[in-house]
């Protein structure tokens, strides 16, 4: 189906290739140029979606050429981001393998991304049931009271009515 060839790479979130990459620069230091010319080098602590970034122990270079200063943490908005320079440790970051795999499969996600886990695959298995016409077992439809949880016929005792649990 077209609508998968579309599917974003990095998943639903709506957050490109880039950011994904910065989230995974995290720990890790960089170094990036300001619109004002200063040049930033420092832990990157902390990145957001917009590309604003808290970096840590920073040495800040410039704008004036020889001016150098030494600051304990900073926080740069990412609308004065011009450019970022990366560890090369990122090479291998995870994120390249899902585009691989993205390339190769025609955008289906890999197994097991974007499963459905706990209640939400309870309710989607459900389904899928119904839509096969398969209505044993569980609540509802016609094997109602059976193959469920609990004894057979609900176990609600005598004289209690489907709909009010705890009053007669």
């Amino acid at each position: 189906r077209q609508e998968d060839r579309t599917m974003s790479v990095v998943g639903n979130n709506r957050v490109g290739i880039p950011i994904v990459l910065l989230h995974d620069a995290e720990g890790a230091v960089i170094t990036v140029e300001t619109k004002r010319g200063e040049l930033i080098r420092g832990l990157l602590f902390e990145a957001e979606d917009m590309m604003n970034l808290y970096l840590k122990k920073a040495v800040v270079l410039g704008p004036k050429p020889g001016s150098k200063r030494t600051v304990d943490q900073i926080y740069v908005r990412g609308t004065e981001i011009v450019f970022i320079v990366l560890p090369e440790m990122l090479r291998h970051a995870p994120m390249f393998n899902r585009i691989t795999h993205w390339r190769k499969h025609g955008g289906a996600p890999p197994e097991g991304v974007g499963a459905a886990v706990g209640q939400a695959a309870a309710i989607l298995r459900k389904a899928s049931e119904r839509r096969r016409g398969g209505f044993g077992g569980g609540r509802g439809g016609f094997g109602r009271g059976g193959g469920g949880r609990g004894p057979p016929g609900g176990g609600r005792g005598p004289g209690a009515t489907a709909g009010h649990y705890g009053h007669r």
